[in-house]
């Protein structure tokens, strides 16, 4: 069966608490086998018959929202989709190691038109860097979180979709463990 990592926007953010057993007995409960979580910021790994992942991406967002009570938007990726997500580089090595900037990636359910890639890398600054490659937004930060002028809730205004970010070094993590 194939193994797919869930990333989950919306939770344990903005007073929306779960506690991950209870997530992955969710899961369990959608017919989803050998199901993990990893952290406690909405990244659930399990496998799945189905290939499809616009179905299974519907299925657990009805899900959640009928047990919630609220809207989880779901972006899945399979391991291979991940490690090529982990290991793709879009910065150079200095930036990338340089003290205080951080890599986050954007999990967005389909690729950009060009139109919106072209508006979100013109939000680049002295502070934020992006780059788009598929369905990630690879966001750069030469500060910390609080410091720049750049938000998700702005980035998907300009991107005209929804988004989760992660740290790379959590997508790192999880592709080493599953790949």
């Amino acid at each position: 069966m194939p193994k797919y990592v869930a990333f989950l926007r919306a939770i344990n953010v903005g007073g929306h608490t779960v506690k991950m057993d209870y997530l992955r007995s969710l899961f369990e409960s959608v017919g989803f086998a050998n199901v993990e979580t990893f952290i406690a910021s909405g990244n659930v790994i399990f496998d799945s018959k189905s290939r499809n992942t616009t179905s299974l991406e519907q299925k657990i967002e009805k899900h959640l929202r009928k047990v919630l009570g609220y809207e989880v938007r779901t972006f899945i990726r399979s391991i291979s989709e991940l490690t090529e997500v982990a290991d793709y580089e879009p910065f150079s090595k200095v930036e990338l190691k340089a003290a205080g900037n951080t890599l986050y990636v954007g999990f967005l359910a389909a690729e950009p038109s060009n139109e919106a890639g072209k508006k979100v890398l013109l939000l680049s600054g002295a502070t934020d860097h992006f780059a788009v490659h598929g369905r990630e937004l690879y966001w750069l930060i030469r500060t910390s979180f609080s410091e720049s002028s750049v938000s998700g809730a702005l980035l998907e205004k300009t991107l005209g979709m929804p988004a989760t970010f992660r740290n790379v070094n959590t997508v790192k993590r999880i592709a080493a463990k599953y790949s």
